[in-house]
């Protein structure tokens, strides 16, 4: 299984909380941000582009891995994990790029 669609079946629940977790929401946004940033997904459009879905599984991948070199667990909170982990959710969801969700646009 690609790890956009793990992450995605695990982090896309934590959605839910951004209607009374606003410091949450506020976080994410802000790793959102830093990964298009990282990524060169941002435009000089209003709308930010999507980002590379390899790129984006390549950053994942070596996300994943170095939380795992930690021994990572899941907090009942919000940590910079949960809170890359969700960003990095927000944009598969935003932009389609779950083999599910895409079109025939390639």
């Amino acid at each position: 299984m690609s790890p956009l669609v793990e992450i995605s079946h695990a982090y896309a629940p934590r959605f839910a909380e951004f209607a009374f977790e606003p410091a949450f929401t506020a976080a994410v946004d802000q790793h959102v941000a830093e990964l298009r940033d990282r990524l060169e997904a941002s435009g000089a459009g209003l709308v930010p582009g999507a980002p590379d879905r390899e790129s984006l599984t390549d950053y994942a991948l070596g996300f994943l891995d170095g939380l795992a070199e930690l021994d990572w667990r899941e907090p009942v909170g919000h940590d910079y994990a949960v809170c890359r982990l969700t960003a990095i959710t927000w944009l598969v969801t935003r932009h389609g790029l779950l083999p599910e969700q895409r079109t025939g646009e390639e």
